[in-house]
């Protein structure tokens, strides 16, 4: 892909989403994520220079290649399971503790004017493309709860086979957002998406 001045455009955006679902909120649900934002600096005084700044500085994606901006998450559950007397096993109770991450660019130096225009409008568009991913996984966190709790195993007095249960049906829920988020990121990045003219705007536009 190659902007109109023939400056090769690396457009890659990834998200590691490591489970998700297309499920409903439960009504219980009280949490809320804690979001972050870690800038990374990038150099130059153009356009050009600061895309080519990103290319060397932005995170690096699981594909080997650099990102322009990254978003990653730390999810950990404190899950309550409970024998019942039939002899099954339910999860009664699974309450989560999610934080976001957002690795985005920004200049080290101070930029000429119309270049920190140009600068602020690219980078509030990469910001606001990578809190959709962020939206995207609070989603599936939301779903996961609302999975897991009542979640239940018949003839599992130890609470053994629900556990691995859940993980399969997780595992499923995954492979779904996985797709989600790889479609996302084809339409945004594709020939006249929002993503591609951000970045055709900012390194033609000086």
């Amino acid at each position: 892909m190659h902007s109109g001045r023939g400056f090769q455009v690396n457009t890659a955006f990834r998200s590691i989403l490591l489970a998700s679902c297309l499920a409903t909120v439960p009504a219980h649900a009280q949490w809320k994520p804690v979001e972050k934002i870690e800038a990374y600096a990038v150099s130059g005084t153009s356009g050009p220079e600061l895309y080519a700044s990103i290319g060397e500085r932005g995170p690096q994606a699981s594909t080997g290649t650099r990102a322009i901006a990254h978003t990653d998450f730390k999810l950990t559950w404190q899950r309550k399971y409970e024998p019942q007397p039939d002899g099954a096993c339910t999860l009664v109770s699974a309450k989560p503790k999610l934080i976001i991450t957002y690795r985005l660019p920004k200049p080290a130096g101070k930029l000429p004017p119309h270049i920190k225009q140009n600068w602020d409008v690219f980078a509030a568009g990469v910001e606001k493309h990578e809190r959709v991913h962020g939206d995207h996984i609070v989603d599936m966190v939301k779903a996961i709860e609302a999975l897991s709790v009542g979640f239940s195993a018949p003839a599992d007095p130890k609470c053994q086979k629900v556990r691995t249960e859940l993980t399969k049906r997780l595992a499923e829920l995954s492979l779904a957002q996985r797709q989600k988020s790889r479609d996302f990121d084809r339409v945004e990045l594709s020939d006249g998406g929002n993503v591609h003219q951000l970045i055709l705007n900012l390194v033609n536009g000086g």
